[in-house]
């Protein structure tokens, strides 16, 4: 059984967590509740119920990401392996950009929202319209798999909606859902275990079943399509250092395969309801993923493209070829897209879950990586939510219990909170979704180019979706790059370099910064190169903000110059005229734009750049590019500029250069050094460029670099040092990440070396009592027989004392309370509140520290007062199980 020891931040120092243990054993079982502990030897946050949505748990710390957190089995328990959390007193602990552990200061009270932007004007093509076709649907249940680091069997199970009598080979489009509860109890809503297989008296939650409505649109107008259980992979994932992702890959890959065999010689062995349907197209599949089944889908495009060097579940011959992706609220964890593989993505305005909305690196990702033939689209969806994509996760119409993912918060939001008027209901948010998968399915799948204009920025609506406001912009679908800002950038003028990734130089500054899915960060870095835009600001009209790309760029043939641009939340009529100049000095108008910025509030993505055009000749050169203010003033930010014209190019995959990372454990010695690698795969020929991200030995501290592969290179020296001795440490992760940049593509993105401890740990003694005159420190010494290289920590909660009157909240430093949530009034004892643990350190090198808490002056009145802690130590190696007590004197 696992034990928890809490673990709270200090009350009156800094307190500097070394990295982590890893392994370690379990220690006497404390109170329980939300919090920090310890668990199985590490540093870990413990949430008051299991967290069972798809964004990941993040650590952060004064606006750095430390990293994200491993899940423990029960889904309430997270930490970071190998990795010094630094002064606890400042780790936040985050999932998709909210707060999880305390309330969010970040957010500035609402101001009123702008309205809703008008609808859109009617595109020629409505691909939400129902087809000729009447539909078959049917389930099929297969024996169940394993798949690599998963501890359990994988279900086989699909629901198939089919178009009944269609003639010849269909098209076929695969669901994945995302990560939701795994089982649940029909007769106690409140018993949802979240484990697999699903304990007896339990039912599975039934996910897969989620997208009829789309399934049965896209069946009617000609298409097969089948969506897929992975209630396994929820329950298992913990176990993934991806989060689920490269399983996910394999059983999509896996049905697939299946039905190649029931397309060809297998038929007859197929089940009844594939045997219902038309015969499917393999050489026509659409991938659609939600949350984390999009980056599940697009683990599959990849794999399909550039199969894994290692067992991933699947190794068998790629008898499909993916036409086209769709990722539905998704996560990106790995911000690892696949370039040449066509896609959309949904950026649900009111996402509560993966609230950040960092499927938009889905776009911004694969600028530059590869040819840019394939389209991206991004659609950011005003009103929509994470869950209601899908029925079975949509309260009063799900079998299992569900929950309007958007949360609303301390702060009213008048535009995300449940009942608001800007808010789609459930039955108009997946009227979208299925209007705008079917959209993907009718251009990537059958290359219909009427239905082009939904996706790629050209500002047109499909009726189908009304009253929703779905807004897009897109790269690739090869548009000639004119401006893509960075270091080789000149700006002059309004304008200047800033960067989405820097706190330095960035872009969005206070809690602006949080808003733009633009700047969700990769790693723990602090700068990631390629990540610029123009931030243009002005104070009077006319004031131009000049840009020059590194050479002039010849647009030949295109039809518009696209522009993304963001403009601030709830801006009304930032506007400015576009102009290019050529090599020669002569200036051309090019046209006005107009922007208004998106309805934004309190924990809303508004930052979010959107796409205009203005025309050009058919022969250009563009030595500089202008934006000249119409208005006296205002802020607009560039991501890029691109040339444009009507169509849709071939994606003509190229043969990237497929890179994976892995881990390796490394033990300690008691002296001298030794060089380990971190495993690196190179798959393909061709080089390429990477951005590598690598960690010192607390995980705190990481730098970039470019790391270039030459044509036929598959070795990379990634080493590490490991120096030996003989005093104790924690375990550590020496970590290294990858993210490709230019003709690469990259399938397992982190790795590392493990350094394992094999020393003995220090005995601890502690000063048993402290007294002191009220508003002075209780002081409690601790000791070590000898330094260690890794800070250590006593802690424990508060428990009643032997005599009273104890001391109560309104004894003790009230920012310290209200730092973690605690109202001092009204006044309690201490030993009262469960989840108020107080703790000292002793640094890496030191023999001793202190535990301090300090009090406040009563001005002489009352009685003495009395405290006592049930501490124990960290690392657990370190035996330590005593009661600490305290005096205050009144005088």
């Amino acid at each position: 059984m696992r034990k928890l020891l809490p673990l709270l931040s200090a009350v009156c120092m800094a307190v500097v967590l070394g990295p982590t243990a890893v392994g370690q054993p379990s220690a006497p079982p404390k109170p329980a509740g939300s919090g920090w502990r310890v668990v199985d030897g590490q540093v870990a946050w413990t949430s008051a119920k299991p967290m069972s949505g798809d964004a990941a748990v993040e650590f952060w710390s004064d606006g750095k990401l430390l990293g994200r957190a491993r899940s423990s089995r029960d889904g309430r328990t997270f930490s970071l392996p190998g990795k010094a959390l630094g002064d606890l007193g400042k780790v936040e602990v985050r999932a998709g950009g909210r707060r999880l552990d305390a309330p969010d200061p970040k957010f500035r009270a609402n101001q009123a929202p702008a309205a809703l932007p008008p609808l859109l004007p009617k595109g020629v093509a409505d691909p939400g319209t129902p087809g000729p076709y009447q539909t078959v649907t049917g389930e099929y249940a297969l024996d169940p798999v394993r798949l690599p680091g998963l501890d359990g069997p994988i279900e086989m199970q699909a629901v198939v909606v089919a178009p009944r009598n269609a003639p010849g080979n269909r098209p076929l489009v695969l669901f994945l859902h995302g990560r939701h509860g795994s089982c649940y109890n029909p007769n106690n809503p409140a018993d949802q275990p979240f484990t697999w297989p699903c304990p007896a008296g339990t039912l599975m939650v039934p996910s897969y079943r989620g997208y009829l409505q789309t399934q049965q649109l896209l069946a009617s107008q000609g298409y097969d399509t089948v969506s897929v259980s992975a209630d396994a992979i929820n329950a298992l994932d913990f176990q993934a250092e991806d989060g689920g992702a490269q399983a996910r890959s394999s059983l999509v890959r896996l049905h697939l395969a299946h039905w190649a065999d029931w397309a060809g010689a297998g038929r007859a062995s197929a089940p009844q309801i594939v045997r219902d349907a038309p015969v499917a197209d393999m050489s026509k599949v659409l991938l659609v993923g939600h949350s984390r089944g999009g980056e599940g889908v697009n683990q599959a495009a990849l794999d399909s493209l550039a199969p894994p060097p290692f067992d991933s579940g699947y190794s068998g011959p790629v008898r499909w070829t993916i036409r086209g992706n769709v990722f539905i609220a998704p996560t990106i964890f790995g911000q690892n897209p696949t370039p040449d593989v066509p896609s959309v993505t949904f950026l649900p305005a009111c996402d509560g879950d993966v609230s950040n909305l960092q499927g938009q690196q889905y776009i911004d990702s694969t600028r530059g990586v590869s040819r840019g033939k394939a389209l991206h689209s991004a659609l950011y969806i005003a009103g929509a939510n994470h869950n209601f994509f899908n029925v079975e996760w949509t309260p009063g119409e799900s079998a299992a219990p569900s929950v309007d993912d958007y949360f609303p918060g301390d702060t009213p939001n008048p535009l995300c909170d449940p009942g608001q008027p800007a808010r789609l209901t459930a039955a108009q948010q997946r009227a979208v979704g299925a209007t705008y998968v079917a959209a993907a399915a009718h251009l990537f799948v059958d290359h219909e180019l009427r239905v082009q204009p939904l996706l790629d920025g050209s500002g047109v609506r499909a009726p189908s979706a009304d009253p929703a406001r779905v807004l897009s912009h897109a790269l690739g679908g090869d548009r000639t790059p004119v401006v893509v800002p960075d270091q080789s950038t000149k700006i002059t003028g309004s304008g200047k370099l800033c960067d989405e990734i820097n706190a330095a130089t960035a872009c969005l500054a206070g809690a602006d910064q949080y808003k733009s899915p633009h700047t969700v960060s990769f790693t723990a870095a602090p700068t990631e190169a390629g990540r610029s835009a123009v931030d243009v600001r002005w104070s009077a009209a006319g004031t131009a903000a000049v840009i020059e790309p590194p050479r002039p760029v010849w647009l030949l043939g295109e039809q518009s110059l696209a522009l993304r641009v963001i403009v601030p939340e709830n801006s009304t009529g930032t506007s400015f005229e576009v102009a290019a100049t050529d090599g020669s000095g002569r200036r051309t108008k090019l046209g006005k734009v107009t922007l208004n910025g998106l309805p934004g509030a309190d924990r809303t993505m508004s930052y979010w750049a959107q796409e205009v055009r203005v025309p050009v000749p058919p022969v250009l050169q563009v030595a500089k590019l202008e934006l000249v203010p119409s208005t006296t003033s205002g802020e607009a930010w560039l991501l890029d500029a691109h040339g444009w014209r009507p169509g849709l190019p071939d994606p003509d995959p190229a043969k990237l250069t497929r890179v994976d990372l892995g881990r390796v454990t490394a033990p300690e010695g008691d002296s001298g050094s030794k060089n380990y690698q971190v495993p690196v795969t190179v798959t393909g020929d061709a080089g390429g460029v990477l951005k590598l991200f690598r960690s010192d030995s607390t995980g705190r501290t990481w730098t970039e670099e470019a790391l270039t592969l030459a044509p036929g290179q598959h070795t990379v020296d990634l080493s590490t040092t490991v120096v030996g001795n003989t005093r104790w440490s924690a375990n550590y992760l020496v970590g290294a990440e990858i993210k490709a940049a230019k003709g690469t593509v990259v399938g397992s993105y982190q790795g590392g070396v493990l350094v394992t401890n094999d020393d003995p740990a220090p005995t601890i003694t502690v000063t048993p009592t402290s007294s002191v005159a009220a508003g002075g420190a209780l002081t409690w010494h601790v000791t070590l027989s000898e330094a260690a290289d890794a800070d250590i920590f006593v802690f424990g909660p508060f428990v009643a004392p032997a005599t009273g009157p104890e001391l109560s909240t309104t004894d003790v430093d009230p920012a310290w309370l209200r730092s973690w949530g605690i109202d001092p009034q009204p006044s309690r004892p201490l030993s009262t509140l469960s989840q108020l643990v107080l703790d000292g350190r002793i640094a890496a090198g030191a023999v001793s520290g202190d535990v301090v808490l300090q009090t406040v002056a009563t001005g002489g009145q009352g009685a003495d007062k009395h405290v006592a802690l049930h501490v124990g130590a960290y690392p657990q190696e370190l035996p330590l199980d005593t009661v600490l007590t305290g005096t205050v004197t009144a005088k």
